[in-house]
């Protein structure tokens, strides 16, 4: 041990060296231009080419297709004469059909009612992604209300609003009615169809099995085929159940089945010590199932989930096979016009956008969700 050595005549005592240290954060690594081109672009001799080789033909169609994008377009008219007689593309077809676009074979004068509807889906869809609302005192009030509220406008019926038959709806509405519920049905399924797979019960097991590859080995179009025209000849006589609750019924079984082959994925990374120890602490089957093993296999497979519910947005096109006018097929029927039909390009381009600004963003979010889970975690 070592004594601290007094003070001199006159001198202030000497502070404490560890109080006196200041806590500084860890330096933060700047990776330069150079450096991030080097590792990322021409780390190989291959990468290096392929690298030369995309900026050259991005040298040739960037300023093409700016030309025909930007500068020589037409932004807005209602002559369609002006369009033809531009030089670049016609983007006032958007402005001139995108109500029938957007909204489908839906009442043009109810128009009103899916704006709001649309904005009730995104205000209660963006509170519950949001942590801070993660509470189901909050979010199963809310969901009553939204929902209520969104399929009141949709159908109408009630507090002078007009009826509108769901045979009507169309546009982008129907394709977040369809996806929401693809998503809200088929993933507590997927879930149950993965443990079922999992299951040391013989007859549960084979039962999941047989379900998710008969699924699985049969296209989505056969699907919906069979739920709007085969299903209803086994239904009693007088018995009738609305062509699209069977249309989402159909897709969420669809996407339930290959949503649980990603989650029985996670489900068999779980280490073995981890079902070991719930058993030890004496939980059963369901309790360390939710507590313990499927938050842990969630976590793992959430790209893999991600890539499903974004797939599930897509596969909403295919209701066109049975006479559903989503957006992609509202916008083909719309540039049936002779008047605008050489201008699809632009129209396609439109819903083209509007996809991907729905997929980027459950993209995004996946990431930042995949950021909030691994915080403190030691890899």
């Amino acid at each position: 041990m070592v004594d601290s050595v007094a003070p001199l005549p006159g001198q202030k005592p000497a502070a404490d060296s560890a109080a006196t240290k200041t806590t500084t954060p860890p330096p933060i690594e700047k990776i330069g231009i150079l450096r991030w081109l080097k590792e990322n672009l021409f780390n190989s001799p291959f990468n290096t080419v392929l690298t030369i080789v995309m900026l050259f033909l991005l040298a040739d169609w960037i300023p093409s297709f700016l030309q025909w994008g930007v500068f020589d377009a037409v932004w807005y008219t209602t002559d369609h004469n002006v369009c033809r007689q531009a030089d670049g593309a016609c983007w006032a077809v958007v402005g001139e059909k995108h109500r029938p676009m957007l909204f489908g074979v839906y009442p043009y004068e109810e128009h009103w009612r899916l704006i709001i509807a649309l904005i009730v889906y995104m205000i209660t869809i963006t509170l519950t992604l949001t942590p801070r609302c993660w509470n189901f005192k909050f979010l199963i009030p809310l969901w009553i209300v939204g929902g209520g509220t969104v399929a009141l406008m949709l159908w109408g019926g009630l507090l002078g609003l007009t009826y509108v038959d769901s045979s009507q709806w169309g546009g982008l509405p129907l394709t977040m009615v369809l996806f929401t519920g693809t998503v809200v049905l088929g993933f507590p399924v997927s879930i149950l169809f993965a443990l079922g797979r999992r299951s040391h019960l013989p007859a549960v097991k084979a039962i999941c099995v047989t379900l998710i590859e008969s699924m699985r080995g049969v296209p989505l179009i056969t699907i919906l085929f069979v739920a709007v025209n085969v299903f209803p000849l086994f239904l009693p006589e007088g018995l009738e159940i609305d062509k699209l609750f069977r249309v989402i019924v159909g897709m969420a079984i669809f996407f339930a089945c290959y949503q649980a082959e990603v989650i029985r994925g996670g489900l068999q990374a779980i280490p073995r010590g981890q079902y070991e120890a719930a058993e030890a602490l004496g939980l059963g089957y369901w309790q360390h199932t939710i507590k313990i093993i499927l938050p842990q296999a969630l976590r793992i497979c959430l790209p893999g989930i991600v890539n499903h519910i974004i797939a599930a947005l897509k596969n909403t096109s295919f209701v066109l096979i049975i006479g559903l006018f989503d957006i992609l097929t509202a916008t083909t029927a719309v540039m049936q016009d002779p008047l605008w039909r050489m201008f699809f390009v632009e129209a396609y381009l439109f819903v083209a956008v509007v996809y991907f600004i729905f997929c980027f963003a459950l993209s995004k979010y996946s990431q930042k969700v995949e950021g909030w889970l691994s915080e403190g975690r030691r890899f």
